[in-house]
């Protein structure tokens, strides 16, 4: 006879049910990073210079922004199985599109669509988050989620270079359309919004939605969310942090790390999954140092502490050795793992009805940071481009990439002095329509 837990489904079939939206969140995480590494090829297909690679990159995080609204929304009325279902299938389509694509119109359509669809994947994850696992192993459980996406922008790093050496890219990129479609059908028959769904306790009741999805449903939300200080704190920090990071990693590293640094394309491709890699650990561990100490703040300015010393030895430090910028790269990494506080953070700032709004709020913030550095970097790129070209294809100086990475340092520095005004939570969620007392 199946005995049934009292508190909550067994961690075996939450970590299942949780693992499989993963996998979405990584696919996505691969397709967010894959163009940093085909930079060259994608430049050469397409006959585009550095800010039109930079658009091309950009359109996923342009969609990807766009939907996070709607996504808070729809997580907190459709759930997270029909979310990342339908999420599922449409990334696995403009996958499909963006391998298959004659030209940058249909490649870019592609990059649009796969970021619109992947942008319900990390909002679908938390919701899943909150109701399959207890309320204190929330940010731990969010910076696991963010490894676990990470070990997809790290398979996007060297793996997909030595795949893209003995196959074309378009062959490697078609694959993982494929196999995201076959994880859509997956979810759908594995995956349930509540542990009741499957037979088994909550942790929490089951709650029935109650927001209808509409553009004045959406506005009342975002105009209830603009009582809480910390809401709009947290849109801004964290896209500073995130935005150094997959703009270096995601697109302008590895050129960079190549034409100076001297580098083969593979090890500037392992450099910037150095990065990635300290992210992957640094995210658990973040959210795990913040639910054990019951404190927010402290945690979040001390790792962007780091992440700011951090930025400023990789990006301005001329004649740093190999071994010293690895080093220095995965201390970063590592301490950027600190924005992973921002979602427990936002989260515990509102009434819990809000829960899934807020976390798309936060996770669009999050996402404007590479969205608009991205394309940024490549417009000052191309403005202090000296003429220079190699296998006819755009070079940069070191003079142009320095003045093209000084709005990533501004930002992240911004997010840091940013932290201070933020309002501590003692990891206690908001149970109230009105915002508590100001205190630090």
């Amino acid at each position: 006879m199946k005995t049934i837990q009292r508190e909550g489904p067994p961690m075996t079939m939450a970590w299942f049910v949780w693992g499989l939206g993963a996998l979405f969140y990584l696919a996505g995480f691969f397709q967010r990073v894959a163009p940093g590494v085909m930079t060259q090829e994608l430049m050469r297909d397409f006959q585009i210079s550095a800010s039109g690679l930079g658009h091309l990159s950009g359109l996923y995080f342009y969609a990807y922004v766009a939907m996070q609204i709607p996504t808070g929304i729809l997580a907190d009325t459709l759930g997270p199985r029909k979310l990342l279902t339908a999420g599922c299938f449409l990334a696995g389509i403009g996958t499909l599109l963006f391998a298959l694509s004659p030209g940058f119109f249909w490649a870019g359509f592609g990059r649009l669509l796969i970021g619109g669809s992947v942008a319900v994947a990390f909002v679908g994850l938390l919701k899943l988050s909150s109701s399959w696992f207890p309320e204190r192993f929330y940010a731990f459980v969010a910076g696991n989620a963010l490894s676990i996406g990470l070990v997809g922008a790290v398979t996007a790093g060297p793996p997909l270079r030595f795949l893209m050496d003995t196959f074309h890219w378009r062959t490697v990129i078609g694959v993982t359309g494929v196999m995201t479609l076959a994880l859509g059908g997956l979810i759908w028959f594995v995956v349930r919004d509540w542990p009741q769904e499957k037979g088994y306790p909550g942790f929490t009741e089951k709650i029935s939605p109650t927001i209808p999805l509409s553009g004045a449903s959406i506005c009342r939300g975002l105009l209830r969310l603009a009582r809480y200080r910390n809401t709009w704190l947290l849109f801004v920090i964290p896209g500073g942090i995130v935005g150094c990071l997959l703009t270096f990693s995601g697109l302008w590293g590895v050129p960079y790390l190549i034409s100076h640094h001297q580098v083969s394309p593979a090890r500037a491709a392992g450099l910037t999954s150095v990065l990635l890699i300290g992210w992957a650990l640094g995210s658990p561990f973040f959210g795990w140092l913040s639910d054990y100490l019951g404190k927010r703040k402290p945690v979040y300015i001390l790792g962007s502490f780091l992440v700011c010393l951090g930025w400023a030895l990789v990006l301005f430090w001329e004649r740093i050795a190999f071994l010293p910028l690895a080093m220095a790269l995965f201390v970063t990494g590592f301490s950027s793992g600190c924005m992973i506080v921002s979602f427990a953070f936002a989260r515990e700032s509102v009434p819990p009805s809000l829960s899934g709004t807020v976390s798309g709020l936060t996770n669009m913030g999050v996402m404007m940071g590479p969205m608009l550095l991205q394309p940024i970097v490549g417009l000052i790129l191309d403005k202090n481009w000296a003429g220079q070209l190699v296998d006819g294809v755009r070079g940069y100086s070191l003079e142009a990439y320095k003045i093209g990475f000084i709005p990533m340092i501004g930002w992240v520095l911004l997010s840091f002095c940013l932290l201070f005004f933020t309002q501590e939570t003692h990891c206690r969620q908001m149970v109230g329509e009105v915002a508590p007392a100001i205190t630090s």
